[in-house]
């Protein structure tokens, strides 16, 4: 690769680069890469130390829009393939700085106004040239690939808004939140604590018509009735002891965007009354206020307890239910996702290290604890263990004693074979309350559908009949 690293026809790049580095021998060398992968349907890019980007093939305007590889050029690369790849903490960043190659990761490549597309991503380091041909600028080159011409490889690992699985239920979650993205139903998000429900609100928010709007979260377990009913709605001045002014409340604060309302199932059955008005006409007063005031946030709630036993049980309003539960998405257990543990923990180890300003990895018998461990407490649980390894570890390699000690026992005393019996019956049906939702949003048609979750109308098929779905 030649010290120019800018076709001739890119001339935003042109000016972007120092004309030192070109010569007729080097623009003849990246021309002559270029067109090799080019020819096997990749994009090559070449990073500096800093991530930025020196030059992107002219394969890149295929995956994008015409003139994409001109504007790439010096921008960082995060920009265009995510900052939990290649931000600080990302993953593939962090691989690289260790001098690690990585392959077949997903991201999605967003370049000005075209559509984001999913690409398959491999990094390396960039050997030097010892006959000084290439820029010795270049540190790094990552090569891109339509994910759609790879076929489904189970061992991909996928990012989607922050997020970063590889398992199946997990996909088909990214599929159904991208399936909904013109949508702005209420979303009832379902799973235990440390699933990551959070995550998945803001993608829901993200990829939604509000995207340009607040994402406003409130904890509805964190506070006392009184003060929660403050917290969302509002008070005015003397509404209560203590209320020396008037307080906007987070539906206010929410307006044009999403209210992500995080254990719901706590709320007091008489703050359930008043969002389900909400819910239903719109508006709302504030704390002790006649004045009714009309917001247009949309819902994403959350809860993870059986709402359905709370509303057999009393304690949480039926109709609140339905109304929250218009598009319901249950986040299934790591311990029922073992496939998405070592990715999940590279990118996090990544992330934790970048704010200590280290790079590590992980040894093989670290890494198999992790994924041997039960994960009660699920990613947030992961993620503390990390910060501890961090914290203890005396080299560039997380070894089994740097992890917390309850690692080193495995599933904590559960039998391995009943405990994947479980996790596989558990997941299975997961797969079937997701893909029902899928079907239910595109009123059962099947090519809708089977287009929405990217999988072929016979695939489609057979799984309805191997998990026997049927519409009544």
């Amino acid at each position: 690769m030649g010290p120019r690293l800018v076709h001739p026809s890119n001339r935003v790049a042109d000016e972007i680069l120092d004309p030192s580095y070109r010569t007729p021998a080097s623009s003849a060398a990246w021309a002559g890469v270029s067109t090799a992968f080019a020819s096997l349907g990749r994009v090559v890019m070449c990073l500096d130390a800093s991530f930025r980007i020196l030059h992107a093939s002219d394969m890149v305007d295929a995956l994008a829009e015409a003139g994409a590889a001109a504007r790439v050029a010096g921008r960082p690369v995060e920009e265009v393939l995510g900052a939990e790849l290649f931000g600080t903490a990302g993953a593939l960043r962090g691989a690289l700085l260790a001098g690690e190659r990585r392959e077949g990761w997903r991201a999605s490549l967003r370049i000005g106004g075209a559509a984001a597309r999913l690409v398959s991503v491999t990094v390396a380091p960039f050997a030097r040239d010892p006959n000084g041909v290439c820029d010795p600028r270049v540190a790094y080159l990552v090569v891109l690939r339509a994910a759609e011409d790879e076929g489904v490889d189970a061992s991909a690992v996928t990012t989607f808004s922050g997020l970063v699985a590889r398992s199946e239920a997990m996909l088909l979650i990214f599929r159904l939140v991208q399936t909904i993205e013109h949508s702005e139903a209420t979303v009832l998000l379902a799973g235990e604590s440390g699933t990551g429900k959070e995550r998945v609100a803001h993608a829901i928010h993200v990829n939604s018509p509000r995207r340009g709007g607040p994402f406003v979260a409130v904890n509805c377990g964190a506070l006392p009735g009184e003060l929660l009913e403050s917290e969302l709605f509002g008070h005015v001045r003397g509404a209560f002891t203590g209320a020396v002014r008037d307080r906007v409340g987070r539906f206010e604060l929410a307006a044009g965007g999403t209210l992500f309302l995080d254990e719901v199932a706590d709320l007091p059955l008489h703050l359930q009354v008043k969002l389900l008005r909400v819910l239903q006409e719109h508006s709302f007063e504030r704390v002790g206020e006649s004045e009714s005031r009309s917001t247009d946030a949309r819902i994403v709630a959350a809860t993870n307890v059986d709402l359905q036993r709370a509303v057999q049980q009393g304690r949480f309003r039926d109709d609140l239910y339905y109304r929250l539960r218009v598009v319901p998405i249950r986040l299934p257990a790591l311990r029922e996702r073992r496939e998405d543990i070592e990715p999940l923990a590279t990118h996090l180890l990544a992330r934790v290290a970048a704010r200590r300003g280290r790079a590590l990895r992980f040894s093989p018998d670290a890494l198999r604890a992790l994924i041997c461990y039960t994960w009660p407490g699920n990613v947030r649980e992961m993620e503390n263990a990390l910060e501890y390894a961090v914290a203890v570890c005396k080299g560039q390699t997380i070894l089994p004693e740097d992890l917390p000690q309850e690692l080193s026992g495995g599933r904590a005393g559960e039998p391995i074979a009943d405990a994947k019996r479980a996790d596989e019956s558990q997941t299975e049906r997961d797969e079937a309350d997701r893909l029902r939702a899928v079907l239910d949003a595109h009123r059962w048609r099947r090519e809708e559908t089977a287009r929405a979750l990217g999988i072929s109308r016979s695939t489609l098929w057979r799984r309805l009949r191997e998990l026997g779905l049927s519409r009544h």
